[in-house]
């Protein structure tokens, strides 16, 4: 693969600097022996006591699940036993807290695999459902020998989906997920292998048929046969690479000292401040404001904090910057639109201008890429040394500040003692034993079947066997005559027969969209559990193809014994001809028996060295990262290149979204070095998520987030008051949720609604009913149509495209919406915002139309319920918010809308009521008003 930047597609905006430093080698660097250290393997003989019930020392399984696990055992032995969740009041001890979440995070990841794999066994013939998907005629058709494994490339068959994929908008094997595999005559009745996805390129599913690469679990698991064909299952819902990496990460913890954990674990709430603001209490706040009259800019933050608010900032986002500075644990939660972000960066800001030469980094953290990606742009404005970590960003400038790019302008380091080297010369050495071993089935596609010398080199055939090959016809005919080296193939004559493993074609009854995720949310798991750049390209090296190869004619009348009995003559041409496909199967079966053996013993090795050269390219990335003075990355990255972090020895780290991160990602996120958290964010938002229901409520609150915990058990925190974003009226609805919130003045003066009236807000109700779709979402559709014609009506009075956005709870109705918007005269040529709730945290729009679509009597409003869910549909809209739904429905089921309907039923200032049958519309042009009623859309 050539070298990517060589003609002149990447030009760095400081590529003339570094062109000097490239033509010198730098002076050799020794290796900081602290990543190393951390991959040191820790004897845990002596560790405390598992809690009754765990016969497995937790801290020493593999993150990956086993056989058994996934197929679990009559005896019970595999059963979990999950500790509850402690969310009110302190832990009993700190290891108490780490087991539980490990586990806890495990049985997240592992369990909806394992419901998958025995659901196929009960009902092997079932179709794809909304929970499971099966793949049929599963073979290995590919082995790529790359830095991060041994991966397998496999073909498979998506007929029990009954329609084709748009892989596009598909979850299914996302990179980083697991997937079970069963030889399609056991069905997962007594075997199982679990593999993981190693990547997914477009262009490999496009295939027909389809393909996508694996990585084996374990390498004891591993079963390599062109022939053998598999079933393939994965759970729809999951994705296991962040719970991955957390487990390891929580394994380590455990070993380490665990900063905070008196406030964390034991809930102390006497707080103190981090020791490099005790040891420099004094900063320079000239970063923020010009000098006082007195030509003063330092202050002692925390004997005499300013008490007059500077860069902007109102009087609780002071108070915010206070606690931020002069706390080791400091909690911030900002209600929408109150600027929690503006304080992030304020705080940064300052500490970034305190910052020496010799500092560590600081660490940011969000919970999405998206996020992160926004967070950077601001923090770009005033400080350009920052590195971002971790998957492929979607913008242009924040590409160019990310390791891998950066390394591509700078000289290799040289690392004096580092692994690199001697670890890629160890695995190109393995690589070379894994080739060599699998060759001769690689050979059998192009040159006929496995040839004699080969059997004989595994003392499967004698050499009085070859030589009696060696003595057949040459002119005899055969299937592959001309091959005159290929005694196997003359000997066989006719009894062997091609197989080509691309013979078959998808054949579907109907082509249907398998669009089960927005697009906007699947790009956000692909680039958070793929790999990013540089393991992307690892995934390329040599490979071996095995899409041909060849099968002896299989004679049923010849008894097991009699084979065996055959295969021990020494003159195999005695063999009667009818038997010998028979006999070549054989040999090839206790060929690939002995081959399976070797490679797995192999694969182990070659596990080892793939660790190590990981260990080797982080050492390298090190020297580049520690020059820098900000270092980000989602949560995820902070479990997945925790090893890395770990070695700048950090002091200060900020999580936004922090009440989106599960508890677990945050705690392991406590490197040893930390002495500053930072958590902003907001709990009555969205919440942390989990994979399993049944984890989410009592006793395990799995989706009870670390800065929520800690709020709920006094931690003393800061909630900022003072909103910025929506119009008085909108704001309004959030009191059930926030009590009294402050608008800033700017906000009094935002235009109103075009068509609108003096209508901000609005509800329309409606009596018409729900139903679903085949992924068990909920529509309307008859709201659907009401929403896109409202849609086109405020488009049609000068509202442009971009300043409207879609809401709606289900991806179903989304869906449904964006259909009706391609067939509307008036938006089918245009890009539109329509999105749900879940994938807009921390978004905004001028206006806002919200689809609630649940309309029943007695089926629940479901995700509508979820108070969290509620409030970030509200508080996105600016000036605008319409909402159209069942409001009887919603007061029916949810305390939380029987306050907010009241609300809007109750007129106030200068509005009237603002919910009802009818939509009171006001011509921009003429200024009339039409009623616009529910009936005319049925």
């Amino acid at each position: 693969m050539a070298p990517r930047g060589r003609a002149g597609k990447f030009v760095h905006p400081n590529s003339h600097r570094n062109a000097a430093s490239s033509q010198s080698k730098p002076p050799g660097i020794p290796a900081n022996p602290a990543i190393r250290n951390y991959f040191a393997t820790t004897d845990l003989s002596e560790g405390v006591p598992l809690p009754r019930g765990q016969t497995e020392d937790w801290r020493k399984k593999s993150e990956l699940p086993t056989t058994q696990e996934i197929l679990g055992s009559n005896d019970g032995s595999s059963d979990i036993m999950l500790l509850p969740n402690h969310i009110s009041g302190p832990w009993p001890s700190t290891e108490l807290y780490l087991n539980a979440h490990y586990n806890l995070i495990r049985e997240d990841a592992v369990a909806n695999l394992r419901d998958a794999v025995l659901y196929v066994r009960a009902y092997p013939l079932m179709k794809d459902n909304g929970n499971i998907v099966i793949y049929e005629k599963v073979f290995i058709v590919q082995v790529t020998l790359t830095t991060s494994g041994i991966a397998f490339r496999v073909q498979f068959s998506t007929r029990r989906a009954g329609k084709r994929i748009h892989w596009e908008y598909s979850s299914r094997l996302i990179a980083g997920n697991i997937i079970a595999l069963s030889p399609v005559e056991d069905s997962f009745s007594t075997k199982c292998i679990v593999g993981v996805v190693a990547a997914r390129p477009l262009e490999n599913l496009a295939k027909t048929p389809p393909e996508v690469d694996i990585y084996f679990a374990h390498p004891e698991d591993i079963k390599f046969d062109p022939q053998q064909e598999w079933i393939m299952v994965q759970a729809r819902s999951g994705y296991y690479e962040a719970h991955r990496h957390t487990m390891k990460a929580l394994q380590k913890l455990s070993q380490e000292k665990f900063p905070l954990k008196q406030h964390i674990c034991a809930l102390e709430t006497d707080i103190g401040a981090p020791q490099y603001v005790l040891d420099k209490p004094v900063m320079n706040f000239q970063a923020l404001s010009p000098p006082t009259a007195d030509g003063n800019t330092s202050f002692n933050v925390l004997k005499g904090f300013p008490a007059t608010p500077m860069a902007g900032l109102n009087p609780h986002q002071w108070k915010a910057l206070e606690n931020m500075l002069s706390r080791n644990i400091s909690i911030i939660q900002g209600p929408p639109g109150t600027g929690k972000t503006f304080v992030s960066v304020t705080f940064l800001k300052l500490l970034l201008s305190q910052m020496t030469p010799n500092d560590p980094p600081i660490i940011i953290a969000t919970h999405t890429n998206h996020a992160l990606d926004q967070l950077l742009n601001i923090i770009a404005q005033f400080e350009e040394n920052y590195i971002r970590l971790g998957s492929r960003s979607a913008d242009p400038d924040i590409r160019k500040r990310m390791l891998y790019e950066i390394k591509k302008f700078l000289p290799v380091p040289t690392v004096i003692g580092g692994l690199f080297g001697p670890a890629r010369i160890d695995l190109q050495r393995i690589s070379a034993q894994v080739a060599e071993l699998l060759t001769p089935f690689d050979q059998e596609g192009l040159q006929g079947p496995i040839k004699a010398s080969t059997f004989a080199d595994y003392g499967l055939l004698t050499q009085t066997q070859c030589d009696s090959l060696k003595k057949l016809d040459q002119s005899n005919s055969s299937a592959l005559a001309g091959n005159d080296t290929n005694h196997i193939a003359e000997w066989l004559d006719d009894q062997v027969k091609e197989l080509n493993l691309n013979h078959w074609v998808e054949e579907m009854t109907f082509t249907e969209d398998d669009i089960d995720i927005e697009y906007e949310q699947l790009k956000e798991l692909e680039a958070e559990q793929g790999p990013n750049e540089e393991e992307f390209e690892s995934l390329y090296g040599r490979s071996l193809q095995f899409r041909t190869t060849h099968q002896g004619v299989q004679e049923s009348s010849y008894s097991k014994a009699e084979i065996r009995q055959y295969l021990s003559m020494g003159d195999l041409t005695k063999i009667p001809v009818t038997a010998r496909g028979p006999v070549y199967n054989l040999l090839r079966r206790k060929l690939l028996d002995l081959v399976n053996t070797k490679l797995r013993t192999i694969a182990k090795s070659y596990d080892f060295y793939s660790g190590r050269l990981k260990i080797g390219r982080w050492e390298r990335d090190f020297e580049t990262l520690r020059k820098a003075k900000l270092v980000a990355m989602t949560t995820t990255g902070l479990s997945k290149y925790r090893g890395l972090v770990s070695s700048l020895s950090p002091q200060t780290l900020v999580i936004e979204e922090a009440a989106e991160v599960l508890e677990a990602p945050t705690a392991v996120a406590c490197l040893e070095s930390i002495q500053q958290l930072v958590l902003v964010g907001d709990h009555m938002q969205l919440k942390a998520k989990c994979t399993l229901m049944d984890l989410a409520g009592e006793p395990f609150f799995l989706e009870t987030s670390m800065f929520e915990r800690l709020v709920r058990n006094d931690i003393p925190y800061v909630q900022l008051r003072e909103q910025r974003r929506m119009a008085s009226e909108i704001r309004e609805l959030l009191m059930p949720i926030y009590g009294s919130l402050y608008d800033h003045p700017s906000v009094l003066k935002s235009a109103l609604v075009p068509g609108m009236g003096s209508l901000r807000s609005f509800f329309f109700t409606h009596d018409w009913p729900e139903s679903g779709d085949s992924l068990t979402s909920k529509l309307n559709e008859l709201e659907a149509i009401m929403i896109v014609k409202f849609y086109a009506y405020l488009v049609l009075n000068g509202i442009p495209f971009w300043e409207i956005t879609v809401l709606t709870f289900y991806n179903g109705q989304r869906k449904l919406i964006l259909k009706h918007m391609r067939t509307n005269k008036y938006l089918a040529n245009h890009i539109h915002k329509v999105v749900t709730v879940d994938s807009y945290q921390g978004e905004e729009n001028e206006i806002i139309l919200l689809s609630l679509v649940r309309s029943n009597k007695s089926n629940g409003i479901g995700f509508l319920a979820a108070d969290n869910r509620v409030c970030v549909s509200l508080s996105r809209a600016k000036r605008g918010l319409y909402m159209f739904g069942s409001s009887g429905t919603l007061e029916q089921f949810s305390p939380l809308w029987e306050n907010i309907i009241s609300i809007l039923r109750s007129p106030g200032g200068d509005h009237d009521p603002r919910i009802g049958k009818i939509l009171p519309l006001t011509c921009k042009k003429h200024k009339n008003e039409t009623l616009i009623r529910g009936q005319y859309y049925q």
